[in-house]
């Protein structure tokens, strides 16, 4: 048997890797699996996964600082949503948006612009057939950006503002035209942050996030 071989190792077959309830149950939230409102019970899940109630709990907990889930008088149910708090949420989002742009623009260096350009790269790639991956190389794209800003405050802050989002699981780029607006965006963006013009990264940043709004309160209002 070859050494290298990913199934096994000198002492016998090797560990599969548990699941991670945190994230399974965070993804769960995100697609939709799980509905606002559901109810989190602890022996359920622990048997859903096959572990003890210890790691159920701590990832609990984790959600409940995310804010994903919250605590009542019935236990821990999935955090609802509302229009109003999808405003609220993108609102906060543009502004910050838009201060990572300009930051990034200032400080950015040529390994910065590498970063952004294959980010980029890889969000053009992203097969029209596979919705995850776009939304993925979307993500992958923005946190190029916070990481070009050199502001660890400021991204630990657009991180909360985009796990609070993932509640929301209808995805922008799903729009008519909008994947394509998006693209131009980007582009311009990376532009705007290699030639340091950081009214322009701002402006550009800002303006994406604020169509982004729309279009999302406009899903909203077809979905309900």
């Amino acid at each position: 048997m070859d050494r290298a071989s990913p199934e096994f190792s000198d002492s016998g077959p090797a560990a599969r890797p548990l699941p991670d309830p945190y994230e399974q149950l965070k993804e769960a939230i995100y697609v939709g699996d799980l509905k606002p409102g559901q109810h989190m019970v602890e022996t359920a899940l622990a048997q859903s996964f096959q572990v003890s109630r210890t790691p159920i709990r701590e990832a609990l907990t984790r959600l409940e600082q995310d804010g994903l889930v919250v605590r009542t008088g019935t236990g821990l149910t999935v955090r609802e949503r509302s229009p109003g708090e999808v405003l609220d949420i993108c609102e906060v989002r543009i502004l910050l948006e838009g201060a990572a742009g300009r930051t990034a623009a200032e400080r950015r260096t040529n390994n910065d612009i590498f970063e952004l350009r294959k980010a980029h790269r890889r969000y053009v790639a992203a097969s029209e057939k596979d919705q995850r991956a776009r939304v993925a190389a979307n993500r992958a794209f923005h946190k190029a950006v916070w990481n070009a800003a050199h502001q660890p405050a400021l991204a630990d802050l657009l991180q909360r503002i985009e796990l609070q989002l993932g509640r929301f699981p209808i995805t922008t780029l799903s729009y008519p035209g909008r994947w394509e607006q998006s693209l131009e965006q980007h582009e311009a963006l990376v532009a705007a942050i290699e030639a340091r013009d950081g009214d322009q990264a701002a402006t550009i940043a800002s303006q994406h996030f604020a169509d982004a709004r729309d279009i999302r309160l406009t899903l909203w209002e077809n979905e309900v």
